[in-house]
């Protein structure tokens, strides 16, 4: 269970940054060049490549290289924990919501006005 928590702060550690955040949404339309990456962004070429290693360390991404090119695409399995998480948090908060329509329901009715 720590294993599984500590994988999801750092898959959302990875996505705190909007330079990150905007790398992963390009990805979300296929495989791209570094270079393709980093070109929207005024930074330089070095900065970038931390941004990139970060998504790759986090587990987002994945890179290869073939010839002088390195092309990112993205990685399905971060995106599956993500949503398992937030699928559970859901769960808990609509459970928690349905209690307390419950009790205000019944608060109501043993005290009408």
């Amino acid at each position: 269970m720590e294993q599984y928590q500590d994988r999801l702060d750092g898959l959302f550690q990875a996505l705190a940054d909007p330079t990150r955040r905007a790398v992963i949404g390009r990805l979300g339309e296929g495989p791209a060049s570094i270079s393709e990456l980093a070109r929207p962004f005024g930074i330089s070429l070095p900065s970038f490549m931390k941004h990139i290693h970060s998504l790759e360390e986090s587990g987002w991404i994945r890179t290869r290289k073939q010839g002088r090119v390195r092309t990112c695409a993205l990685e399905e399995a971060p995106l599956a924990a993500v949503q398992s998480w937030l699928s559970a948090q859901r769960a808990l908060w609509e459970g928690r919501t349905n209690r307390l329509e419950q009790f205000v329901t019944a608060q109501g009715q043993e005290h009408p006005e």
